[in-house]
């Protein structure tokens, strides 16, 4: 029994190490895209795709890659005065009570250039996506 446990630890302290380590292609793909990344921490976002997340001057950005190295979408912290007047317009005639908290640009290989906002009204809390010219897709 111990000599069982002693095996299941090894095999999951393995797991976590492994999962924290992208394949070749990833990083490869990654140092090609961002040259000048700092501060870079990799995690696993579900069992075909990776994510760094790292700094870019001061500024906060996630990436994520396929296995194969394809990339996926970037995602860059935005201050709130720099989303779009659409996109603020929308979001305050549909959530006209609600704080607007952050904001994100987002490049997508399939989606294009979106805008996400961190909405708040008390306890409660929101994330909606918007194209440029303001309409919802989330």
């Amino acid at each position: 029994m111990k000599n069982l446990v002693i095996i299941l630890s090894s095999i999951l302290i393995s797991i976590n190490v492994l999962a924290g380590t992208p394949p070749d292609a990833v990083v490869k793909a990654f140092q090609q895209k961002f040259p000048s990344a700092t501060k870079v921490s990799w995690g696993k976002e579900n069992s075909t795709e990776w994510e760094a997340e790292f700094k870019l001057g001061e500024t906060g950005i996630s990436a994520n890659f396929l296995n194969d190295g394809t990339w996926v979408e970037t995602e860059t912290e935005i201050p709130v005065s720099k989303l779009p007047e659409t996109v603020m317009a929308s979001i305050k005639k549909d959530y006209p009570s609600w704080e607007i908290t952050g904001g994100d640009r987002i490049e997508s290989a399939k989606k294009g250039i979106l805008f996400e906002a961190d909405l708040k009204s008390g306890m409660k809390k929101k994330e909606v996506q918007l194209k440029e010219d303001g309409t919802f897709v989330k």
